[in-house]
């Protein structure tokens, strides 16, 4: 069983930048490919997969997000972090940290609103 524990979100405005953070509890973190989902308010909306990053660092973004947003990891603890910069209203969402392809377990998720 894998405990997930995300923070760092908030209310922005258009524009300005986030940071999120998530500890895993896991024996085997440096095992997984690690990545934040997020699920944006609505009842049609999936949770789907922002960004991802290996044990070896190398990443993958979502178009929606390229260039805006920026994974990383810190083994030795067994965190990863989300930059988020330039963000805009469709970023509004509970965003999540689990492995690619997820565990069952999820966090509770941390909110992020993105409102003039």
């Amino acid at each position: 069983q894998v405990q997930l524990v995300e923070s760092g979100g908030g209310l922005v405005q258009p524009g300005e930048s986030l940071r999120l953070s998530c500890r895993a509890s896991t024996l085997r973190f440096n095992a997984y490919t690690m990545a934040w989902y997020r699920q944006a308010p609505g009842p049609e909306k999936q949770r789907e997969l922002v960004a991802s990053i290996t044990f070896r660092g190398n990443t993958n973004y979502a178009d929606s997000v390229k260039g805006r947003f920026t994974i990383s990891r810190d083994n030795l603890n067994n965190m990863v972090d989300l930059q988020m910069t330039s963000l805009k209203a469709d970023d509004t969402a509970v965003y999540y940290c689990n492995r690619n392809p997820p565990f069952t377990d999820w966090g509770q998720g941390t909110q992020v609103t993105v409102s003039s």
